[in-house]
């Protein structure tokens, strides 16, 4: 099993670039960012950075979208890194939540999102694509690659990074509904005459390392990362809206969770402190969250790799991100490494 870190690009771009040191030294081999261009800095300025004092960490957006750049400029950006430090990027794409919402557009289309998916990745690796009905071709490209990875939950999505995906990203950790949606992207690829076992499966989801079992240290892990209820919630409400509440389309163990939503302030958009959490329950915490003593992650990762996640992405959104990087790399991380 791969691992990767999660960050956001708050300032000073120097603490990213720092963890992102912090992490590759301690076994973490991806370095991954949100990307989001009001709310937080311009990750791929701090991608050089991040490259450029690393020495073999693969860096990306968890996850960018079609609708902030145009196509040929994301690609572009990912063939110039590439070019710079040996094809040490990947991109993580979805339809595009806060950076859309929050400039006041909505997120992508899937059919958008397709075509994008296609345009990108054969820009950066140097072939030919279609863009606003022009042929173009980024001339300077050689032995480009690529690696382009959708974020997804709805059964269209899973469908869609099933086809054309090479690599699914699923933010939660639970085991029934990851087992359900790796399914259900694998049944997709088959269908499309892929090989299902060449499509990457990323799960990405906070973690929170305690040093014992008590009440009061749940309790801290649990409240430090309950803002990811929040964030999937996003998601999910717009599989309610599109699906219904009780269609079979969406596994109610995902949906019904959000039943107390009301409203979503993307100013406190992926932090600890979010004050539009209070509708995510404990139970929802413990099952998209990896919280606990280092047994306990060893044992929630292992059932994860037994259903054939390949890369476990930490979210490091809360008040321990260094003691959560060390701990991984002194017991975690060696331990699932094999």
């Amino acid at each position: 099993m791969d691992f990767g870190i999660v960050l956001q690009t708050d300032p000073p771009a120097s603490t990213v670039v720092d963890l992102m040191r912090r992490a590759e030294h301690n076994g973490f081999r991806y370095g991954w960012t949100f990307d989001s261009a009001v709310l937080w800095q311009e990750p791929f300025v701090i991608y050089s950075q991040i490259l450029e004092h690393t020495t073999a960490l693969t860096v990306g957006p968890m996850v960018t979208n079609p609708g902030t750049r145009t196509w040929e400029v994301t690609a572009s950006t990912f063939a110039t890194l590439n070019d710079m430090f040996g094809n040490r990027t990947v991109c993580g794409i979805g339809r595009g939540d806060s950076a859309m919402r929050v400039a006041g557009r909505k997120p992508n289309t899937l059919a958008t999102l397709g075509e994008a998916i296609h345009v990108i990745r054969d820009l950066a690796e140097g072939r030919e694509a279609r863009v606003d009905g022009r042929t173009l071709r980024i001339p300077w490209v050689r032995d480009g690659r690529l690696p382009v990875w959708m974020a997804a939950y709805g059964p269209k999505a899973l469908a869609l990074a099933g086809q054309l995906a090479d690599g699914f990203i699923l933010q939660l950790t639970d085991l029934y509904l990851t087992e359900w949606m790796v399914k259900a992207v694998r049944d997709a690829a088959a269908a499309a005459g892929r090989d299902p076992s060449s499509v990457t499966i990323c799960v990405a989801a906070p973690a929170y390392l305690t040093a014992d079992t008590s009440p009061a240290a749940l309790a801290h892990a649990r409240e430090q990362c309950r803002w990811f209820g929040g964030m999937v919630g996003n998601h999910v409400a717009d599989l309610v809206a599109r699906y219904g509440k009780h269609s079979g389309a969406v596994p109610e163990a995902l949906t019904a969770y959000i039943k107390d939503r009301d409203g979503y302030d993307y100013a406190h958009h992926g932090r600890a402190d979010n004050p539009d959490t209070a509708f995510v329950p404990d139970e929802i915490v413990d099952r998209f969250c990896v919280l606990g003593t280092e047994e306990q992650h060893l044992e929630k990762l292992r059932a994860l790799r037994a259903l054939g996640v390949d890369q476990f992405a930490v979210y490091a959104m809360h008040d321990a991100r260094e003691e959560l990087i060390d701990g991984y790399g002194s017991g975690i991380i060696p331990a699932l490494r094999g």
